[in-house]
């Protein structure tokens, strides 16, 4: 078989070794004020939130107000009602089988949470839903609101 790309020299020897120009660029010591690139550091993910609707802002740049109200909002989700799913035994059975905030239908096992209104929804997708909006994404009824009143009936 032949080789398809041609080199100038005969042999591919001189393809390993560095040219001048190369080891400038990387600082093989010829240049006293470089330095070595610093070494490999993995960042450490700093929590996105949502102080309303339409603004995102990195945990760091909340203020102390905006911190206690997502706190307060944290707390209410934990107070919603969770579970597993379970299509129950009988497939026709009239049931939500889909997830409407990410498409995906729910299967057997899939964490879920309740909502006042009696909608389901993955775990994951309604809290993050609840971190942006405290209403629910098919009815539109205030969470907070239903969340409230059950505290005043008990």
């Amino acid at each position: 078989m032949g080789n398809c790309l041609k080199s100038p020299t005969s042999d591919d020897i001189s393809l390993l070794h560095e040219s001048q120009s190369d080891r400038a660029s990387f600082g093989d010591g010829t240049e006293p004020d470089q330095e070595p690139p610093p070494p490999y550091q993995e960042q450490v993910a700093v929590p996105v939130y949502h102080p309303t609707p339409s603004q995102t802002r990195l945990a760091t740049q909340l203020t102390e107000e905006e911190q206690i109200r997502i706190a307060q909002r944290i707390g209410l989700i934990q107070h919603l009602p969770k579970g597993v799913y379970d299509p129950g035994r009988d497939g026709s059975e009239k049931k939500i089988r889909e997830c409407v905030i990410c498409m995906m239908d729910f299967v057997y096992g899939d964490p879920i949470r309740f909502l006042p209104c009696m909608h389901i929804y993955h775990l994951d997708c309604i809290d993050d839903w609840l971190m942006r909006s405290f209403t629910c994404p098919s009815c539109m009824e205030p969470v907070d609101a239903a969340l409230l009143s059950s505290y005043e009936t008990n």
